[in-house]
């Protein structure tokens, strides 16, 4: 069974030892996430799917950029629903919440570590088309094939919807697949105090309103997730 115990500065995005980058499909995910992610898009491509991630592993810098442009209005900030908003007009604490819907606190993101991965049938994909949207893995919408083979097959690769339903923290994401074997010990090797570390002295903008919050974030955002079917075995 492969070592896979992160270390503080892994499971915080703040190292990427544990990382392997990839030419086809390009991405960017933990070492063991590549034998059983190639195998996945190997069979939907049989299926007509070719699944391709459009995001991987995240560093913390790379998502404390996301946080911090999405609070002082400089990146699209949208509310439950999906709608814009304006981000200056808002409180800091209406501003942190709204963030929080869509985008993890920079050191509390699953993408550090390596086993998540958000995706898309490449085939079906417009050239317009760039943001990820729930109603597009709907039925009729342009990837619900993709979606419809996923909620069948993904768990004989070892991966689920971590926000498959709404929870009452981060908004169901159809496209965020998670590799149960990797990121179950991870979850479970996450803590408050190793989130509150990693966090000082980040530069984050918010900062008190951060650091009042952060156990509600902790438990609301972070390990309020939808747990792996029983077939995967972690």
């Amino acid at each position: 069974m492969p070592d896979r115990i992160m270390t503080p500065q892994e499971l915080t995005g703040r190292s990427r030892g544990h990382i392997v980058d990839l030419e086809i499909p390009r991405s960017a995910v933990h070492r063991d996430v590549v034998v059983p992610l190639l195998a996945m898009r190997e069979a939907a491509g049989r299926a007509g799917i070719d699944l391709v991630p459009v995001s991987g592993f995240r560093d913390f810098e790379r998502q404390l950029a996301i946080w911090n442009a999405k609070c002082r209005g400089e990146r699209e900030l949208l509310d439950r629903s999906g709608q814009p908003l304006a981000a200056l007009s808002l409180s800091e604490d209406e501003r942190v919440a709204a963030i929080l819907h869509w985008s993890a606190l920079p050191g509390a993101s699953r993408h550090h570590w390596g086993s998540e991965i958000d995706v898309i049938d490449a085939a079906a994909m417009p050239e317009d088309r760039s943001l990820l949207r729930v109603e597009d893995y709907l039925a009729g919408g342009i990837y619900a094939a993709l979606d419809g083979w996923l909620a069948v097959h993904a768990a004989e690769f070892g991966f689920y919807r971590p926000y498959a339903s709404d929870r009452g923290g981060v908004q169901p994401e159809p496209w965020h697949l998670s590799f149960a074997p990797v990121s179950v010990p991870a979850l479970e090797s996450m803590s408050l105090e190793l989130l509150r570390e990693a966090l000082t002295e980040a530069g984050i903008e918010a900062p008190a309103v951060v650091a009042r919050r952060l156990p509600d974030i902790f438990e609301r955002y972070v390990v309020n997730v939808d747990p792996p079917p029983a077939s995967i075995r972690v």
